[in-house]
């Protein structure tokens, strides 16, 4: 087992004086997640820290611990994933690589040490047991109904896709060495204990995993003790490494990860491109010709400030427009994201009920899962497209080409193919109107006649996108 290094005396301290005051507070906490939207969902998660606090203090500034002593929710998180699933996971069939990595750090270096195909569990348990192997299981939100539920929430409370991995350690034992990585982490432990140590970043907010050696990292600046029930926060860059003590039989918790390629950098390098070919349409300035022999020039001090200028007129123009087009993060999310969990209720995926009227309320549907987005060029109209069929195995997925639209709900139906519903652009405000959330009586939608309302009402309890009262 690595060598245990010494605490900084102030941060760990400091670490100390709240994990005393989340133990202190955790008699308030509730039994079990509270699913009710995906703000309650966070503030459960995190709880008894509040949400306001946690962005203001911890987020991509430093770690959070939060220790339970709480029977009721130790047991919750348990049912989240537990060493015993495996033996029935495996019977419907994993495979190494795709979903079971077996692994162990060995002189500061991760070896792993899959077999090829289908895992067995036998030959699994094995490895566990006798060659002290790390069982790490990727997106287990595909079979726990309940981390897809939590999964699903987070993606809507962030903007962000989430994913998660499950991690299984047997006593004295280390599977990853230390490290850092691209996505801010949340920590669940849920069953046995973890022995953590986080080191100071050498990347801060870092845009990449990458490995750090022993001699580089220094002494932790937090090392603790995880127990069933406690949750632990780091930003990406966070260095960190952790093991089963000797004495545990077993160590389990799941790593839930978000904002992976989410930061400012990324969205510029997203919707720049965008906003230049726009406006070279429209500005003869970005249409003019670059200096002769530019690209072959050493001294480009002029061309310089000229495109400094032009840099400038693209920031004005793009905070007097105040919107920004769609952009391809944007799509990706959108496409990739965790469709909601309807458990049994999967009517609400099959037109049913009574036909919206004009003197019907309706209600947008799946309203976390809906977007606006908006692109030049598309024929004066704007379309609504869903996102095909999607099951417990995986996430609702578009397929093929993605067509650009004006305006755009992405949601999990029962059509077999994707497909758009388009309407003039004079719709545009009424769509707006149902996007909003709110219940919204079909006559008083923002259209011309009676006619387009009950026509659009209609079209939309069609692809099972509304309710009706």
């Amino acid at each position: 087992m690595p060598k245990k290094g010494v605490k900084h005396a102030e941060e760990g301290r400091e670490m100390q004086v709240q994990s005393k005051r989340a133990k202190v507070e955790a008699a308030c906490l509730p039994s079990v997640m509270d699913f009710e939207n995906p703000d309650s969902v966070f503030a459960s998660l995190i709880s008894p820290i509040k949400p306001e606090v946690f962005f203001k203090e911890y987020w991509e500034e430093k770690p959070l611990l939060v220790s339970r002593n709480n029977p009721p929710l130790a047991a919750y998180y348990q049912s989240l994933f537990q060493l015993s699933d495996l033996k029935e996971l495996c019977s419907q069939g994993l495979y190494y690589g795709r979903d079971i990595n077996i692994c162990r750090c060995v002189n500061g270096k991760k070896k792993v040490l899959n077999k090829e195909g289908k895992v067995n569990y036998a030959q699994l348990k094995k490895d566990f047991d006798q060659k002290k192997a790390t069982i790490q299981f990727h997106q287990p939100q595909r079979f726990k109904e309940e981390l897809w539920k939590i999964q699903e929430k987070l993606e809507c409370y962030f903007g962000s896709l989430v994913g998660s991995n499950v991690y299984i350690t047997p006593q004295g034992s280390q599977g990853l060495p230390p490290h850092y990585d691209d996505v801010e982490v949340f920590i669940l432990q849920l069953e046995g204990e973890k022995h953590w140590r986080l080191y100071k970043p050498t990347v801060p907010l870092a845009r990449e995993y990458n490995v750090e050696s022993e001699d580089r990292i220094g002494n932790p600046t937090h090392e603790f003790i995880l127990k069933p029930g406690d949750l632990l926060y780091f930003p990406r860059g966070t260095i960190h490494q952790a093991d089963t003590p000797p004495g545990i039989s077993y160590s389990t918790h799941v790593t839930i990860s978000t904002y992976q390629n989410n930061s400012w950098g990324d969205f510029l390098l997203d919707v720049i491109p965008g906003l230049v070919f726009s406006t070279a349409k429209e500005d003869v300035a970005l249409r003019t010709s670059i200096p002769r022999k530019l690209l072959m020039q050493v001294d480009i001090a002029d061309s310089t400030k000229k495109l400094s200028s032009i840099l400038r007129m693209l920031a004005d123009r793009l905070e007097n427009a105040g919107e920004l087009r769609a952009s391809d993060m944007r799509k990706d999310f959108i496409m990739n994201r965790l469709p909601p969990c309807l458990g049994c209720d999967s009517d609400s995926l099959t037109p049913g009920g009574k036909l919206p009227k004009l003197d019907s309320k309706i209600r947008l549907q799946f309203r976390d899962h809906a977007v606006i987005t908006v692109e030049p060029d598309q024929d004066n109209s704007v379309s609504i497209t869903p996102v095909p069929p999607f099951c417990a195995a995986g996430h609702g997925m578009l397929q093929g080409e993605r067509t650009p639209v004006l305006f755009g709900f992405f949601f999990p139906l029962s059509q077999q193919t994707p497909h758009g519903l388009r309407f003039p652009l004079s719709y545009l405000d009424a769509l707006k109107q149902i996007w909003s959330g709110s219940t919204v009586c079909v006559k008083e939608l923002k259209l011309t006649s009676a006619e387009e309302k009950e026509n659009l009402a209609l079209a939309l309890w069609t692809e099972c996108l509304i309710e009706v009262f």
